[in-house]
């Protein structure tokens, strides 16, 4: 595969409604968006790194440098490139998983689309649809939660997440509780509480939760060992596992019961599929966890959760769930499912027209688009 061209996008996209966890409050989601066109075809992906590096280390500004300056001569430079080779071809580079995820993901959606083939008989998948849950962000109020919570549950989502952190954790799930009954329910810290708060989070246990996502720092391993050996309440990992070795330790420690996938997390779709390969080879349930993608990350991330290992309903929720205006055609909720796009690559076409309305900046860093 030669390519002939990248294209990098920078996108703002107002949300459907603000959401607010432990980072800060969103109502736009800005991205990096890229197009790689090889001399079979074109590529897409986009780059799930905030605007501050508060989720990670990772921030936009840092991933295009990093992108345009780091990865992409060393991936123009590899003989013979194909998305096998995009990760060995970029290992020199410490860290930056989110930036060379969009890279990878690039080269193996021109590579499918050019093979005919989609992301989910890339990757193994085993499913058409994939049931929907949904991440509720931290409300202003319990009654503004469980009107939100309420909307989801009509629209037919099967699963909710409540985003909790200090101050805001027993009341809105006890509420939630109150009002829906027995509810799939689970709850996601996002790394906002202390080896101080155990206690305090044990009483979780009291409303059989599905889990408890990441209540500890991405470091602390021991921390969320002991949570694992004192709660009855399943404990899931999320920022702490970048790679199939990070799982690998996890594992050992018992730090965790389940596992939240993000392939921008962990460097692209073929480590987490080594991911789920190595958490079905201990037994260990894995989801499909979001980044408030659009409908380019988004289809992909459907035919990653297609795979048999993901038997936790994840947050591959549709379109509208955040995007009045997505960049390509939406993603739609029926009966509680989502269907696994089937056309090659990821399957959905990207609005060029919409893009280049949305985007508030564009970059060429190779070449020219024909």
């Amino acid at each position: 595969m030669t390519i002939l061209s990248v294209r990098l996008h920078l996108v703002e996209l107002p949300l459907v409604r603000p959401f607010r966890t432990s980072f800060g409050t969103s109502t736009t989601r800005q991205l990096l968006v890229l197009r790689l066109e090889t001399e079979t075809g074109v590529g897409w992906a986009e780059c799930a790194a905030d605007p501050e590096p508060l989720y990670s280390a990772e921030f936009l500004t840092g991933a295009s440098l990093v992108l345009r300056d780091h990865l992409l001569p060393r991936l123009l430079a590899w003989p013979d490139l194909d998305a096998a080779h995009v990760g060995t071809a970029l290992a020199a580079v410490t860290g930056h998983p989110m930036a060379k995820h969009v890279l990878e993901t690039a080269v193996l959606d021109a590579e499918c689309r050019a093979q005919g083939q989609s992301f989910g008989e890339r990757l193994g998948a085993t499913r058409t649809h994939v049931p929907a849950g949904v991440s509720v962000g931290i409300a202003d109020d319990l009654p503004a939660l469980l009107t939100e919570v309420e909307g989801y549950l009509a629209a037919g989502y099967q699963r909710i997440k409540l985003k909790i952190e200090p101050g805001w954790d027993l009341a809105p799930v006890a509420a939630v509780c109150r009002a829906f009954g027995d509810v799939p329910l689970q709850v996601d810290a996002n790394a906002a509480y202390t080896a101080g708060d155990l206690a305090h989070l044990a009483r979780l246990d009291d409303f059989a939760l599905l889990l408890v996502e990441q209540p500890f720092g991405e470091d602390d391993l021991v921390t969320h060992a002991r949570a694992a050996d004192l709660w009855s309440t399943p404990v899931c990992l999320d920022e702490s596992i970048g790679s199939t070795h990070d799982l690998q330790t996890a594992l050992a420690l018992g730090a965790c019961q389940v596992v939240n996938v993000k392939p921008s997390r962990v460097g692209g779709y073929l480590e987490a599929v080594r991911i789920h390969d190595l958490a079905v080879a201990h037994g260990v349930p894995v989801w499909c966890g979001g980044m408030l993608e659009t409908g380019i990350g988004r289809s992909a991330n459907l035919a990653l959760a297609a795979l048999p290992g993901f038997t936790l309903v994840g947050d591959v929720s549709a379109s509208r769930r955040y995007y009045r205006q997505d960049l390509t055609e939406e993603l739609v909720l029926r009966d509680g499912q989502i269907a696994v796009p089937t056309g090659a690559g990821t399957g959905l076409e990207v609005d060029e027209t919409v893009l280049a309305d949305l985007s508030t900046s564009v970059v060429e860093l190779v070449g020219a688009p024909a």
